[in-house]
């Protein structure tokens, strides 16, 4: 049996932070492996972040993940950051090394390793339509640049919000009205929701999926319900789907690795144990 409390001790910040599947995931991750160290939450409300970031050290604290409202905020307020953190704008996960005080942004890395394992066709779309211009498209703008997809239609319900995307993105990408979804859907070989659309079972599918180019993919960040309204529809004609779930797994990963020293695997018993408990919270 390993002593946690002699191994790394990482976390997960938000506010609120109950509702963080990460301790579950990172705690399946150490007890398989048998590595010594911890995995916490740590609610930290606004005003006390940069407090907090900066007591890592002192406190012993390896590193950690960072969640909804902090994400762009920690971006600020890091030392250094890596290249996807820089682009997409947002930290989700920090390290040291060194005393120096690290943010990295790994959604772009989860999400193109959901679709790898799941759709490993993705990688020859020539064309993707994007849901959505909040702070998870830029993560899903930066993988599809990453896998060098030419035609990326962005569309978003206040246009201006796209606008800035695509000129922060630059080219494939181009912005859309929302008015606009059923003629850039046409064709589309690749379609990201990176919208609330489909939460809480809402039934707003956005697109009419018959549009689609034959063969096309569909995936939704969403992974609350995992079957979302435009999963059900793609489904139904038969097109690919992938839900959100995947991609929460597998962003989780190069954190652990940072901390713990090991690269986990996603399998499908993690799977399982998450998918388990989002049916007991429901």
């Amino acid at each position: 049996m390993t002593d946690a409390s002699s191994g790394p001790k990482a976390f997960v910040i938000g506010y609120p932070i109950a509702h963080s599947r990460s301790p579950l995931i990172h705690g399946h991750w150490l007890k398989s492996l048998g590595i010594a160290g911890s995995y916490e939450r740590i609610e930290v409300a606004p005003a006390e972040l940069e407090g907090f970031l900066k007591s890592l050290r002192p406190k012993g604290l390896a590193g950690g993940n960072v969640t909804i409202p902090h994400k762009e905020e920690t971006f600020r307020l890091v030392d250094r950051r890596d290249d996807a953190a820089e682009l997409i704008g947002a930290v989700n996960t920090l390290w040291l090394d060194d005393g120096v005080l690290w943010g990295g942004n790994t959604d772009a890395e989860g999400f193109s390793a959901n679709l790898d394992t799941s759709a490993p066709d993705w990688r020859h779309a020539s064309s993707a339509l994007v849901l959505g211009a909040g702070g998870a498209a830029r993560a899903i703008l930066y993988a599809l640049k990453q896998a060098g997809i030419a035609d990326i239609r962005l569309a978003n319900r206040t246009f201006a919000r796209a606008q800035d995307l695509a000129d922060r993105f630059g080219a494939p990408i181009t912005a859309h009205e929302w008015d606009e979804l059923a003629d850039i859907a046409y064709g589309a070989e690749l379609v990201v929701n990176t919208t609330a659309l489909g939460m809480h079972a809402e039934g707003d599918v956005a697109i009419d999926v018959t549009k689609l180019a034959g063969g096309a993919i569909v995936t939704d960040i969403v992974y609350t319900p995992l079957r979302t309204p435009l999963i059900t529809a793609a489904d139904k004609h038969g097109f690919k789907t992938v839900d959100g779930l995947g991609m929460l797994l597998h962003q989780a990963a190069p954190g652990f690795e940072r901390w713990f020293g090991v690269r986990p695997t996603v399998t499908p018993q993690l799977r399982d144990i998450i998918v388990a408990d989002l049916g007991s919270a429901a």
